[in-house]
C-alpha cells in the first residue's frame, strides 16, 4: 500500500483539496426559493468562478452579477447571466480596478427585494482594488507587493487592506445596504475570522487606522504624511447585518485526509491548519518531531496545514513557501530518518509559478548536492523552484479552483 509513498502522498493531497471544493460545500448552504426581485452574484477569490457557477447550478432561478478570479482560474460551470473576470494575484494589476468598479456598481444597484449573494475565498484582497482617497493604484500595488514578501503574516496584509480600500471592511455590503444579503466563504486564513478572508469586503469589522499605520512601520515602507492622512481620514463602513456561512476551511482538508489514511490503516498526527510563523522554524519543529515519530518503526502521517511565512531577499527568485519548507525540511531532517514529503498550496500555485508544491523524500538531500544545489545556498537566493525543477520533484496540478491554504504531509518510514 505505501510501496509508492510519491503517488499515495499526491493522492492525498487530491483527496483535501477535493474535500473543500464547492462542489461539495456549498450546496448544502444554498438558498431553495428565488427572491422577489434580482438575485445578485458578487464575488473574489481564487475560488470565487467555481462558487459562482455552483450557485447558478444549484438555485434554479435567473442570476445577474460578476465575480473575479486570478487569470486561468476560472469553471467549466455553467455561469449564465453572470460576467467572470478576471485579474493578477498576488499584486494587483488595472483589471482588479476595473473589476472592482464593475462589481461595485452592481452592489449599488441592489433594491430592497433583491437577494445579494456574496462569495468570497483567499485572493480576493488582490483581485479586487479600489483604494481610498489620497492613495493612487500605483501606491496600493506597491504596498501589496511590499507587505506579500515582507514576510508579513496575512492578518496583517489583509488589515492593511482593508484600509487602503473603498471596497474591503464591510464596505461593499453597505454599498448594496437597502438588500437582503448571504455571504459565503471558503477559509484561506488561520483562525477562519470572516472579516480577513479576501480582506472581507462584506463583513461588519470595526475600522483600526492606527493599527493599520503601525503595520506599515512596524515593516519599513517609507510612510509619508500624506498617506498616513488618507488612511486616518478614511470613512468606515456600516454594512447590513446579515447571514455569513464559512462553507470550508484548513481543518475540512486534513480531517478528510486523515480518514483516509485511518481507512488503510496508517497511524496518523494531525497538527492541525494553524500553523503560522517562519517557514524555517517550522521546518526544524517538523524534523524534530519526525526523528522522535521514526523510532518506532511502524508508517506514521503527521499532517498540518495553515501559512509560513518568508522573507524574500531576492525579489527575482523563484519558488514559494512550500517549496521553501521542503528545502529546510530535508536539509534538517536526520539522515537515518526514512520518509517522503509533501507540500502543497490547496489552490494547486505555490507562489507565482506554475506549481502547487513539491515532494521530497530521504534521497531528496543527496540529489540536490550531487546536482550541484546546495539546499542552502538555494534557500540564501529564494530559489527553491529551480532546485526542485531540477530534481524532477515539482508537483503540478493546476488550478484547483478552491484555496483553503497549505497542505503538508510527512511520511515516517513508509517502507
Amino acid at each position: 500500500m505505501l510501496d509508492d509513498p510519491r503517488s499515495l502522498l499526491k493522492e492525498w493531497f487530491q483527496i483535501g483539496v477535493r474535500a473543500c471544493s464547492a462542489e461539495e460545500t456549498l450546496p448544502p448552504y444554498l438558498p431553495t426559493t428565488p427572491p422577489k426581485g434580482r438575485s445578485i452574484i458578487l464575488g473574489a477569490g481564487k475560488a470565487a468562478a467555481q462558487m459562482a457557477g455552483v450557485v447558478v447550478n444549484n438555485c434554479d432561478w435567473p442570476h445577474i452579477g460578476a465575480v473575479v478570479t486570478r487569470y486561468g482560474h476560472g469553471t467549466p460551470l455553467n455561469t449564465d447571466g453572470l460576467t467572470i473576470l478576471e485579474a493578477s494575484h498576488p499584486t494587483p494589476d488595472e483589471n482588479s480596478h476595473q473589476a472592482a468598479i464593475e462589481i461595485a456598481a452592481l452592489a449599488k444597484s441592489a433594491r430592497a427585494d433583491d437577494r445579494v449573494i456574496f462569495l468570497f475565498s483567499g485572493g480576493g484582497s488582490a483581485l479586487l482594488m479600489h483604494p481610498i482617497d489620497g492613495v493612487s493604484r500605483e501606491l496600493k500595488r506597491e504596498i501589496s507587493a511590499f507587505l506579500v514578501k515582507s514576510g508579513a503574516p496575512i492578518e496583517e496584509i489583509n488589515l492593511v487592506r482593508r484600509h487602503l480600500s473603498t471596497i474591503k471592511g464591510g464596505k461593499l455590503s453597505a454599498m448594496a445596504n437597502k438588500s437582503d444579503q448571504l455571504t459565503f466563504l471558503i477559509s484561506d486564513v488561520v483562525g477562519d475570522a470572516p472579516e480577513a478572508i479576501a480582506s472581507g469586503p462584506s463583513i461588519a469589522c470595526a475600522a483600526n487606522p492606527q493599527q493599520a499605520i503601525s503595520i506599515l512601520q512596524k515593516y519599513h515602507w517609507p510612510l509619508k504624511d500624506a498617506l498616513k492622512d488618507a488612511i486616518l481620514n478614511a470613512q468606515p463602513a456600516t454594512p447590513r447585518l446579515h447571514p455569513v456561512h464559512i462553507i470550508c476551511r484548513g481543518d475540512d482538508a486534513l480531517s478528510a485526509i486523515e480518514k483516509e489514511i485511518n481507512r488503510i490503516g496508517c497511524n496518523v498526527v494531525n497538527l492541525g491548519a494553524a500553523i503560522t510563523g517562519d517557514v524555517e522554524k517550522a521546518a526544524k519543529d517538523h524534523a524534530a518531531l519526525a526523528a522522535n515519530l521514526s523510532q518506532h518503526g511502524k508508517p506514521v502521517a503527521v499532517l498540518s496545514g495553515g501559512e509560513l511565512t518568508v522573507s524574500v531577499q531576492n525579489p527575482h527568485g523563484k519558488g514559494g513557501p512550500n517549496l521553501e519548507y521542503l528545502t529546510h525540511l530535508m536539509s534538517h531532517m536526520p539522515n537515518d530518518v526514512q520518509y517522503a514529503a509533501i507540500a502543497c498550496d490547496s489552490d494547486g500555485i505555490d507562489g507565482t509559478q506554475d506549481n502547487a508544491g513539491g515532494y521530497i523524500d530521504h534521497t531528496s538531500q543527496r540529489r540536490a548536492l550531487a546536482a550541484n544545489l546546495p539546499p542552502m545556498s538555494i534557500l540564501a537566493q529564494n530559489n527553491s523552484y529551480e532546485l526542485f525543477d531540477k530534481l524532477g520533484d515539482l508537483i503540478i496540478t493546476g488550478p484547483t479552483k478552491t484555496n483553503v491554504n497549505d497542505i503538508r504531509i510527512l511520511l515516517l518510514n513508509p517502507s
